[in-house]
């Protein structure tokens, strides 16, 4: 029996004045990660030093917004989800929610794509939360 993603309220991480540019571009649906302009490593979870070589030279680009699950797990308890860690075409890899699929049919190194879901907070509905659901035929 397979067990279907079901919408759930997910909350907004605490944001940052540091991090306003990431939020705005989800909200337009887009995925922004940091790109070093010293040593050309991008990272996520955005910082203003770049974890590789520690320069304060980082520009926001936009994501494929297409990658792989490194690793996962479905919860089972109440209303059924999965997490995981995606790894971007880009290189890094973000902690997300999988969503809009059969979870029992999550594997590690399946493809997926970036989706943006409604938070269920009220005091800011214009937030958005970039998740990611299988890539169809895989």
């Amino acid at each position: 029996m397979a067990t279907l993603y079901q919408s759930r309220k997910m909350t907004m991480p605490e944001t940052h004045p540091e991090h306003l540019e990431f939020w705005q571009a989800a909200a337009e649906g887009k995925l922004l990660i940091k790109q070093c302009d010293s040593c050309g490593e991008y990272h996520y979870y955005p910082r203003e030093h770049c974890p590789y070589c520690m320069s304060n030279k980082t520009t926001w680009k936009e994501a494929k917004g297409t990658g792989s699950i490194y690793t996962y797990s479905v919860m089972r308890k109440g209303v059924p989800y999965a997490i995981a860690f995606v790894t971007l075409d880009e290189g890094p890899r973000m902690m997300t929610n999988i969503v809009d699929c059969d979870l029992d049919a999550v594997h590690i190194d399946q493809i997926v794509k970036v989706v943006f879901k409604q938070s269920g907070d009220h005091d800011n509905p214009g937030s958005f939360i970039p998740c990611f659901t299988p890539v169809n035929g895989d």
